[in-house]
């Protein structure tokens, strides 16, 4: 918990927190498990997290390294046996590739370099992972171990190692593998190396950047006894420079050599800023010791926010490894008043945030950060926005820079729901035009392009690929665009978030075209099928099964997240609509483990049938969330796997973007308190849970709510949510 108390209202809060909680619950820090999601039978359909450490938000990450990333492929897995060192790494989730890294590894006797030759068998016995640091003791020989810990501010970290008496120590520097891919510089009297990083796995999906580069400053304890360089593997004694592929450094310390330390600044500005953040955080008076305890204490505070009532050991370790989860992306990639841009390839003054992974998280990832990360809103809002001025389009999936990645223009919902939910810190009109752009606008080449899934670039940014015909016919045409029935219901559902932007803005014109678009998944519903489907040019069906993407027909039968009533018109009513719902579930048409139907429960409650979504959510969450490293069906994806979670514990749900409402649901716990901006809490009361299935008479400060919703502004104002079974 916080060292200090600095109000009335904060000391009612823990005194709360300290009274509620079973005895073994503790500090909420201690059940967040760094492994759950970190493994899983298939190579990608997994959790894809990693134990990574940093500061909330960090903007560079470092982590165990058990075998070597790339797309597809983070560079830790629970079940790998083997350790082949530490890296600084920028990979958002597994599917995106990692940028502007490097690996260190401490090693004894002579340097090995290979990642085969180098592999130490990896005890899991000696592996302690937390959200602010992270240890490890391996073997390197019968008689001897080194032990390695780690903690990491947002920029910067903190390495501690002690190296066994009796053996050489020698510390393994990577700096590049690709072509051209990295450098470094040995600097012995100073005690410093530098490296910088400039590979970027995913750099065959968007446009070059000559100047993207990671640069590393490393600060060491103990004076350099050897060091050297090596190049395609060939070792150069005494060399103090190497630039190129395949190339890295080394140093070996005296013999008797048994602790040494390590502060390494991180920057994608120069080396001079690299150590400035070094100072900014990790200042040369800061112990190893000091630096852990304010890296735990800011995690601390953040994750207090929510005190529970009536949770299992499983159950906390469950939710606070969520709520953890969702503070690590978008993260931060300012530097203290500057950043570099992925966008123009140049330096700017002001604040910004990168990997948004838009199409996951527009959907509760993002609302949830309005309720517990207020004060980082305006700034994730403006960092979308400065890439628009800076680049030409908000990009859908920056990593850093544009990738092409997922369909729809998924910024609109986030910045559209921010605004209607109250958020007005940044550039309101460039925003609107930023997002206005995305519905107008067609991006270069777009009727002559298919906009293949992760198409190589080509020096156009897709966008919203496919809309040249979507604004012509009112549909995306299937023999010109893949993906066109899901393309359609995004951008249909994309133009609503929009729309509402513009209501609040007083561009009525521009309200009712989009209002009217938002209704174009109707042009796709084949009545004889009760399903959507494509269409072609001339109006004709396509197949029955084309058209889809992370999903297929069963999934965008109910994708009209801005509609549900209209909807539920089209598939028969109500009672037709649940009966529909209840096959989608009970015949294994729906999938949790992957995003676009992570809303689908929550339409209960628009057939007046909020006890049927009672009666599924616990189900949903006990099939899906383990306290195990197999512990999650589907990637998080930034975080969106965990904030559905935390959502439908709490017991409400964003179901349509910038509605200003939440779909209410039914609580997991007795009672919780979330603590809100200014002072503010929510409570949460539900007695019954556990007891009785059902908990439908819902009252938000003693008034009952005559329908299963609730208002976005109310719940962030505070107050007391009750549920009840009569």
């Amino acid at each position: 918990m916080m060292k200090l108390l600095n109000t009335k209202a904060d000391a009612l809060f823990m005194l709360f927190f300290i009274c509620v909680l079973p005895v073994y619950a503790q500090e909420p820090i201690t059940h967040v498990n760094m492994f759950i999601g970190s493994e899983g039978q298939h190579a990608t359909e997994y959790g894809g997290t990693t134990p990574a450490v940093s500061a909330p938000f960090g903007m560079t990450q470092w982590c165990a390294v058990t075998r070597i990333n790339g797309i597809s492929k983070t560079m830790y897995h629970h079940r790998d046996e083997h350790f082949l060192g530490f890296m600084a790494t920028h990979q958002p989730a597994v599917w995106m590739g990692d940028y502007g890294f490097f690996t260190l590894m401490p090693q004894v006797g002579s340097l090995k370099i290979k990642p085969a030759e180098r592999a130490v068998k990896l005890d899991r016995s000696k592996e302690v992972a937390t959200p602010y640091s992270y240890k490890i003791e391996y073997a390197v020989n019968k008689e001897s171990s080194i032990t390695t810990e780690l903690t990491a501010t947002s920029r910067c970290s903190f390495f501690k190692i002690e190296y066994p008496k009796k053996e050489k120590a020698i510390l393994f520097l990577e700096a590049g593998r690709e072509k051209d891919g990295g450098g470094i510089q040995v600097l012995p009297d100073k005690q410093e190396v530098r490296i910088y990083n400039k590979e970027r796995h995913d750099s065959h999906l968007g446009p070059e950047l000559k100047n993207l580069k990671g640069y590393y400053v490393l600060k060491f304890s103990k004076p350099f006894q050897v060091h050297g360089t090596w190049k395609d593997g060939v070792i150069k004694e005494g060399n103090n420079t190497e630039e190129g592929s395949n190339v890295g450094g080394y140093i070996e310390f005296a013999t008797g050599t048994d602790l040494v330390e390590i502060r390494i600044g991180s920057s994608f500005i120069d080396y001079d800023q690299a150590q400035d953040n070094l100072k900014q955080e990790i200042p040369i008076r800061a112990s190893f010791g000091d630096t852990k305890r304010k890296v735990k204490e800011i995690w601390s505070a953040n994750l207090s926010k929510i005190a529970i009532k009536g949770a299992s050991k499983d159950d906390l370790d469950v939710f606070y490894t969520a709520f953890y989860r969702t503070m690590q992306y978008p993260r931060e990639f300012s530097e203290y008043g500057r950043y570099y841009s992925a966008f123009d390839d140049k330096v700017h003054a002001g604040v910004s945030y990168n990997a948004y992974s838009l199409w996951d998280t527009f959907r509760a990832q993002h609302p949830w950060l309005q309720l517990t990360q207020p004060d980082r809103v305006n700034g994730m809002v403006t960092a979308l926005v400065q890439m628009y001025k800076e680049g030409g389009w908000i990009p859908k999936w920056p990593n850093p820079t544009y990738t092409n990645i997922m369909i729809g223009t998924h910024s609109d919902a986030v910045i559209a729901d921010a605004y209607v939910n109250g958020f007005r810190g940044y550039d309101i009109e460039e925003a609107y035009k930023a997002i206005r752009k995305n519905a107008f606008s067609p991006p270069t080449g777009d009727a002559n392009s298919r906009w293949a899934d992760r198409q190589p670039w080509t020096g156009n940014y897709e966008a919203r690929g496919g809309l040249t015909n979507y604004i012509k016919l009112g549909y995306v045409a299937s023999d010109k665009t893949n993906e066109s029935v899901s393309r359609t219901m995004e951008f249909a559902m994309d133009d609503y978030s929009i729309a509402q932007m513009a209501k609040g803005l007083g561009h009525m014109e521009d309200y009712k075209i989009l209002m009217r678009r938002s209704e174009y998944y109707k042009n796709l519903y084949n009545s004889q099928t009760g399903f959507f489907q494509a269409r072609k040019t001339n109006g004709d069906w396509g197949g029955p099964d084309e058209g889809f993407t992370e999903g297929g027909k069963w999934t965008y039968r109910f994708c009209v997240m801005q509609n549900v009533p209209g909807l539920v018109d089209l598939l028969g009513g109500k009672e037709q609509f649940a009966s529909e719902l209840d096959k989608n579930f009970d015949e294994g048409h729906y999938h949790h483990d992957n995003e676009p139907g992570h809303h689908f429960v929550y339409m209960y409650n628009f057939c007046d049938r909020l006890d049927k979504a009672q009666l599924r959510i616990p189900k949903i969450i006990e099939s899906n969330y383990k306290n195990k490293p197999d512990g999650l069906s589907g990637n998080d994806d930034c975080g969106q796997m965990s904030a559905w979670y935390l959502f439908s514990t709490l017991g409400f749900y964003p179901l349509t973007p910038a509605s200003g409402q939440y779909a209410l649901g039914i609580p997991r716990f007795k009672a919780i308190i979330v603590k809100l901006k200014d002072n503010k809490q929510l409570k949460i009361q539900a007695p019954e849970v556990g007891k009785e299935a059902l908990l439908t008479k819902i009252s938000f400060d003693g008034k009952v709510l005559d329908k299963p919703f609730i208002s976005v502004k109310d719940i962030m104002k505070g107050g007391i949510l009750e549920f009840r079974s009569k």
